[in-house]
C-alpha cells in the first residue's frame, strides 16, 4: 500500500515566524489557491482512503486539493502542542531559561513546559496510522510537517526525506515502505519542478518540531 503524508498550507504563523502546533490557525487565502492550482495539475495522488489531523489548517487545505472528498479524522496526526512557547518567536524565547534547557541537550525527548516533547509527537502519530496501515490500502493523511518529519524518522532512521525548507515549498518523497527505501521525488518551487536525488537523510526531519519556519506544504509518500 502507499501512503501519502500531505503538510497543510501556509499560515500566518509561517509568515510570522512563530511555534504555533495547537493553535488552530487557518491557511492564507493565497495559499488555498496555490494548492487548488497545483491540484488540478494532477499533482496530489489519489487514494482509496483520505485523513486529516482535523486541525482547521488541515481540514482546510484537504478541501483545496480534494475538494469535497469524503475523509476522516486522524487526531494523533494534529502538530505539537508547544505548551508556554506557543505563538512565540525565537527573538521572544532566546533568553527564557525553560526555551534554551528545551532546545539544549537530547531535545527530542524534552517536553516543552505544558506541551509535548517530539518524541511524544511521533508516538501518538504512529499509533494513529497504525489501523490505516494494516488496512493495505492506499491513504492520504493531510497532516503537518513536525509530525510528517517524525513518522520518516522513525521508518528511515538512517536516510532522510528532504529537510523541510522555504527553498522547496512543496515536496513529494516516494518511500518503499517495505525496503525502508527512498525514491527519487520531485521538489515544486513557484510552479516549476525538479527532481532531485533521494539521497538525503530521514532524520534531520525531526528538526521540523524545531522550526517554526518550514516549508508550507510538502507531502511524503510510504509504500
Amino acid at each position: 500500500m502507499k501512503l501519502t503524508l500531505i503538510r497543510h498550507g501556509m499560515t500566518r504563523g509561517n509568515m510570522l515566524r512563530i511555534y504555533y502546533g495547537s493553535t488552530d490557525l487557518p491557511i492564507l487565502p493565497e495559499s488555498y489557491t496555490e494548492l487548488e492550482a497545483r491540484a488540478k495539475t494532477g499533482f496530489y495522488p489519489t487514494a482509496e482512503r483520505y485523513y486529516t489531523s482535523g486541525m482547521l489548517r488541515a481540514e482546510q487545505s484537504f478541501r483545496a486539493i480534494y475538494g469535497d472528498t469524503p475523509h476522516s479524522v486522524l487526531y494523533g496526526m494534529r502538530e505539537a502542542d508547544f505548551g508556554d512557547f506557543e505563538m512565540r518567536n525565537y527573538a521572544e524565547l532566546k533568553d527564557d531559561p525553560a526555551y534554551i534547557k528545551w532546545i539544549s541537550g537530547n531535545n527530542e525527548d524534552n517536553i516543552c513546559p505544558n506541551g509535548e516533547s517530539g518524541a511524544q509527537v511521533t508516538a501518538r502519530a504512529l499509533e494513529a496510522l497504525k489501523p490505516v496501515i494494516s488496512e493495505g490500502v492506499d491513504a492520504v493523511v493531510v497532516a503537518h510537517g513536525g509530525v510528517i518529519g517524525g513518522v520518516l524518522a522513525h521508518f528511515f532512521p538512517n536516510r532522510t526525506a528532504d529537510s523541510p525548507s522555504r527553498r522547496h515549498p512543496v515536496t513529494v518523497i516516494p518511500l518503499n515502505f517495505a525496503a525502508k527505501s527512498l525514491l527519487p521525488f520531485t521538489s515544486f518551487r513557484n510552479g516549476s519542478h525538479a527532481h532531485k536525488s533521494h539521497e538525503c537523510e530521514a532524520k534531520s526531519a525531526k528538526k521540523t518540531m524545531r522550526d517554526p519556519h518550514s516549508a508550507p506544504v510538502r507531502a511524503a509518500a510510504i509504500q
